[in-house]
């Protein structure tokens, strides 16, 4: 009899068998306020009606329909439905089934489009775990552990973090763009450099925007130099941040796209977009791929687009995370073990410390197993985790969010307890 790898690690011992808008319900019937939203997926809420009604029609149409072998209505649908969204200019798109595959497939563009050999990306940054999305991930040490040496070109540039330094961000900001330059003068240069890939906030490194000027950095060096901008929009797009994609926050224009998670609302679909000139410099059949494009995933995908407009998704990602951040800083003033709280919209992560202010990784995981003892499910990122996210379906409601930090409070008034 076969059980499940024990090379996997869950972060709370509930067996969901049941999602509704922002709760889980495990076996037991018990319901859990979901503050994880299977990472940032579920962005229309568990099993919203119109989702779940365009899937089950779908279902009956046709499940699959294989897209270097035929097309099929959903998927020139959904490129059109994205195209409405997506950056000026980036009006070609390619669809996968998870964000690193898309994430390979960006830089497999931009490296034959330039002639180039390296990739830049910048120290925290997590882009997958496939060979090459996970030479690009510098988020924790754990997640490359035993697999090294990995794929080759990759060179790491500081990100801003003013926390982690004790910096305030103009001071980061300079600092990293510095950096990047002595990067390109010391160790990949800037014709060697096919693209520079960033994310508008870092995810698993820790819940860290970038800032304006940063990312405005990057564009002038992509411009002087024809390097590729690459943005990984895979846990801030489709509204997380109170933009529809986070790097709008910024004023900077990408020369390629990266997106998955929330597009679908739980199901397995990514893309990215480029603009047709910069596609046309990639490969003939270089893309592909057995399960992209989906024909149930991008009805999906539809679906939700169209919710996240008539319900106003992102606009009520802007006003209940400001909610939330608020709650939080305000929990924080009384309590020196929340160092920070950052982030934009519902992507929103609280930096818990010891009492020498050291990230405190071990607090962090004790918060989360109290907190899901009272019914809230939460999960941590950063180099240490000690980062505890907020990160709910878009749906989230006002006294939820309050429900919410009242039970983050509890949970780690009780975790620091106990220490």
């Amino acid at each position: 009899m076969a059980s499940l790898s024990p090379l996997l690690r869950q972060s709370s011992p509930v067996h969901a068998v049941r999602g509704e808008g922002v709760h889980l319900i495990d076996e037991a019937g018990r319901r859990y306020l979901d503050f994880t939203a299977g990472i940032g997926v579920t962005s229309t809420g568990h099993c919203h009606p119109r989702v779940v009604e365009a899937a089950r029609r779908q279902v009956g149409q046709l499940i699959h329909g294989q897209y270097t072998t035929v097309l099929h209505p959903r998927l020139e649908e959904l490129a059109a439905r994205l195209g409405d969204r997506l950056p000026p200019g980036l009006d070609a798109v390619f669809f996968a089934s998870a964000g690193t595959e898309s994430v390979e497939a960006a830089v497999r563009l931009a490296k034959q489009a330039t002639g180039r050999t390296n990739i830049v990306v910048f120290q925290g940054s997590f882009h997958g775990r496939t060979a090459g999305s996970l030479a690009m991930t510098t988020s924790k040490a754990a997640i490359r552990a035993g697999v090294q040496p990995l794929m080759g070109g990759v060179f790491v540039a500081p990100f801003p973090h003013p926390y982690r330094w004790g910096w305030d961000a103009d001071t980061a900001t300079e600092f990293c763009l510095r950096e990047l330059d002595e990067v390109l003068a010391t160790q990949t240069a800037p014709d060697e450099t096919a693209a520079l890939v960033v994310e508008p906030v870092q995810g698993e490194g820790g819940y860290v925007p970038a800032t304006a000027g940063f990312l405005r950095g990057l564009r002038d060096v992509c411009d002087r130099h024809g390097i590729v901008l690459i943005v990984d929009e895979i846990q801030t797009g489709v509204g997380r941040t109170g933009r529809f994609w986070g790097h709008e926050h910024f004023d900077v224009r990408p020369d390629v796209l990266v997106t998955a998670k929330g597009l679908a609302s739980g199901f397995p679909l990514s893309a990215f977009a480029a603009s047709s000139e910069l596609m046309s410099r990639g490969r003939l059949g270089s893309q592909g791929g057995t399960y992209g494009g989906n024909a149930v995933a991008c009805a999906a995908a539809i679906a939700t687009l169209e919710v996240v407009d008539d319900e106003g998704l992102v606009d009520r990602a802007a006003e209940r995370g400001a909610q939330l951040a608020a709650g939080l800083r305000a929990l924080a003033a009384g309590q020196g073990a929340v160092g920070d709280v950052r982030g934009l919209g519902l992507m929103v992560g609280a930096e818990l410390v010891d009492g020498d202010g050291r990230p405190d990784g071990a607090l962090a995981a004790r918060v989360l197993a109290e907190a899901a003892d009272r019914n809230l499910l939460l999960l941590a990122c950063g180099p240490h985790g000690q980062v505890v996210r907020f990160i709910p379906p878009l749906i989230v409601d006002e006294a939820q969010v309050t429900e919410a930090v009242d039970i983050f409070g509890e949970s780690l008034a009780k975790a620091v307890a106990a220490a």
